[in-house]
């Protein structure tokens, strides 16, 4: 345990880094400095977190990730195992891109499936749910459900992650927690 954390001997945490009480770094793990990970966020085990990223309270990464430079995760997200971030649009070995990583934010309780790859430069929106081995080239919607490759929409999930079957007024109940939700203009509430 340190400072209200902990690391596993096998792991590394350059400094500087800020850790958020209760949060576990797991076997074989790197944080590279000027990281933030938030209150009680678990890292598995072989995961690599590159210099400057941010990790909001409670994310959740399996085994085998690496988050690269240019990645944001807000709080409750899930990145499943062998999940890949990419950070730069054009990689080539002979050119050194750094200043040119884009931007990825994963929004609030998004969950990624296993062996996904996210394309750089794009937003995932609130609570949208990413099937295993989906490529994502493009934004996502709030609430949606997506899988394939590339990735296209095939419904709408709750916040609770099931997926919400819509009425002829448009409305749809969570099977889990109950919550409603309604659907306009091709965006969901909850409501």
């Amino acid at each position: 345990m340190k400072d209200n954390y902990f690391v596993h001997e096998s792991s590394y945490v350059d400094e500087p880094c800020d850790i958020g009480e209760g949060s576990k770094i797991w076997h074989f793990s790197h944080i590279m400095k000027n990281c933030t990970v938030g209150r009680n966020c678990n890292i598995g085990q072989n995961v690599v977190i590159s210099p400057d990223v941010q990790l909001g309270n409670n994310v959740k990464i399996q085994n085998n990730v690496s988050v690269y430079t240019g990645v944001i995760c807000e709080d409750d997200v899930f990145l499943g195992p062998s999940m890949v971030f990419t950070n730069v649009i054009n990689p080539r070995s002979g050119i050194n891109r750094r200043g040119e990583y884009l931007k990825t934010i994963v929004k609030k309780g998004v969950s990624i499936g296993a062996n996904a790859t996210i394309v750089c430069g794009i937003t995932i929106g609130e609570y949208a749910f990413i099937g295993a081995g989906s490529v994502v080239t493009k934004d996502v919607k709030p609430y949606s459900l997506i899988f394939g490759n590339p990735a296209r929409q095939n419904g709408w999930m709750s916040e609770a992650g099931y997926k919400l079957e819509f009425d002829d007024q448009n409305e749809a109940t969570c099977e889990g927690s109950k919550a409603k939700y309604k659907i306009t203009d091709d965006q969901i509430r909850k409501v």
